[in-house]
């Protein structure tokens, strides 16, 4: 079994947070050493929870889209790694879903990221992902409109879900520009 293998293996099996999750734990990931996107969301909803299928939501079938990828293609962990910022599904708040735990980065994405070398594309779904990449200060909306100030191997993306349409009606560049260039990019990686 290869070291990725094994520490999927116990990312899959984690129970950090298990006292302090609504519906337990149940850690959703997808990586294989071979993967050349890695796509680092927020946390599983309860849908994905459920099924345990990564983005397996109206959020993932707009993120496809953006993307100008199938569902073969995003599901195939060579092709693409899905690591968000938290693996469980963290319970609902007054807004939507809560944040991701805030132990699971820490004990586990360092270890997967150094079992992923040929990481080329690394987008950053919505705020949670953003500021740990990125850092904390400015909003999604800032971060995404200077998309090109983070290099080719980071692009900033707001969340995909239908929560925001309005956001998606008030910056019409992203889907005008940014989602021409990442849809180019994800070509390119994938030629």
């Amino acid at each position: 079994m290869s070291a990725l293998a094994e520490l999927l293996q116990e990312v899959r099996a984690c129970r950090i947070c298990a006292d302090v999750l609504p519906l337990g734990p149940r850690p959703v990931v997808q990586a294989d050493v071979r993967a050349r996107l890695l796509i680092v969301g927020q946390a599983p909803g309860l849908k994905v929870h459920e099924t345990g299928i990564p983005f397996n939501d109206p959020s993932g079938d707009r993120l496809r889209d953006w993307l100008g990828v199938s569902r073969e293609v995003f599901y195939d962990p060579v092709q693409v790694a899905i690591l968000p910022m938290g693996f469980c599904y963290p319970g609902r708040g007054r807004s939507g879903d809560n944040p991701p735990r805030p132990e699971c980065a820490p004990a586990w994405r360092q270890k997967l990221l150094d079992q992923l070398p040929n990481l080329e594309l690394t987008l950053l779904v919505g705020r949670y992902a953003q500021e740990w990449y990125l850092g904390k200060g400015g909003s999604v909306t800032e971060r995404v409109r200077n998309w090109r100030a983070y290099g080719p191997e980071q692009l900033p993306l707001p969340h995909p879900s239908p929560r925001n349409n309005l956001w998606l009606r008030r910056n019409p560049w992203f889907e005008k520009v940014l989602l021409p260039e990442l849809k180019e990019r994800i070509e390119r990686l994938r030629a």
